[in-house]
């Protein structure tokens, strides 16, 4: 005979599909009021940051993030809560990054010396790809990974390359310069063809001589070329994960806890075990 649920127990699935699942009106609507929340709270920290508007709408600002706070540390108790292994959230990613952007308020409560500590609220930042992972747009962030992935090994050479280069010519540029023109030294040097090789151009430093910014210019124009490897070798290994991963844009919904099931061939849902 099977056993009937405990209204706890339902009460708890229900909370779970609403705060894990965004395949129900419930859950959707939950994501949305979790990312507005997020963003207002991040842009509370910006504001806090600004002393003229801090010290006009402090109060306004102070109430305001312990209010997001304490929604965050409901969410936090029910995730535990709801969670068949509360553990596992706990010690995952973004159960680190939930919890240590929740203590900074309450240790500066206790702590006022710890107040600096506020800053950490904007780790909630990161909680916004949680609720990506939750949504329909998965296949397109699998997408992206395997990209990501694939391409590793070869932005890893051209980093490695862009380096090498940067130490050759920032020496050069050293020797051709030198400290009369504000190149003190060959740290100092490679700093400026990093950021003139990156077009930053701070400005701060530049060359005197004929020799030296012909140099630059070359570096400036070679800048433009080094921009787009990155993003030339990414787009490459994206279009191929599409082209043969054609399964990642499939999907089915878990009817327990209605998460999206990437893997058509699963026959349990890798977020609550039920059975497909």
């Amino acid at each position: 005979m099977r056993k009937l649920k405990s209204k706890y127990e339902l009460l708890r699935q229900k909370v779970f599909i609403i705060i894990y699942g965004s395949n129900t009106l419930g859950g959707r609507l939950f994501d949305i009021i979790l990312l507005l929340i997020i963003l207002l709270s991040v842009f509370l920290v910006m504001l806090e940051s600004v002393q003229r508007i801090d010290k006009v709408h402090h109060e306004i600002l102070f109430y305001g993030e312990w209010i997001i706070t304490i929604f965050f540390t409901v969410e936090y108790i029910l995730r535990l809560l709801c969670n068949k292994k509360p553990l596992s959230y706990v010690f995952s990613f973004y159960g680190v990054v939930d919890l240590i952007s929740l203590l900074p308020m309450y240790l500066a409560f206790f702590i006022p010396s710890t107040s600096f500590l506020v800053a950490f609220r904007a780790l909630r930042l990161l909680r916004l790809f949680a609720i990506l992972d939750l949504m329909p747009i998965i296949g397109q962030q699998s997408h992206l990974k395997l990209a990501l992935k694939a391409s590793k090994n070869k932005i890893i050479v051209f980093v490695y390359f862009i380096v090498i280069v940067s130490i050759v010519l920032g020496t050069l540029m050293f020797l051709i310069e030198g400290r009369e023109n504000g190149f003190n030294d060959i740290p100092t040097s490679i700093y400026w063809c990093i950021v003139t090789m990156t077009t930053v151009g701070y400005g701060d430093l530049s060359p005197a001589t004929p020799l030296g910014q012909f140099i630059a210019s070359f570096i400036m124009i070679m800048g433009y070329g080094i921009i787009a490897v990155p993003t030339g070798i990414v787009t490459a290994e994206y279009a191929g994960v599409k082209k043969n991963n054609p399964e990642l844009d499939a999907k089915k919904v878990c009817p327990n806890c209605t998460t999206f099931i990437y893997d058509l061939n699963a026959n349990y849902c890798y977020n609550c075990g039920t059975k497909l």
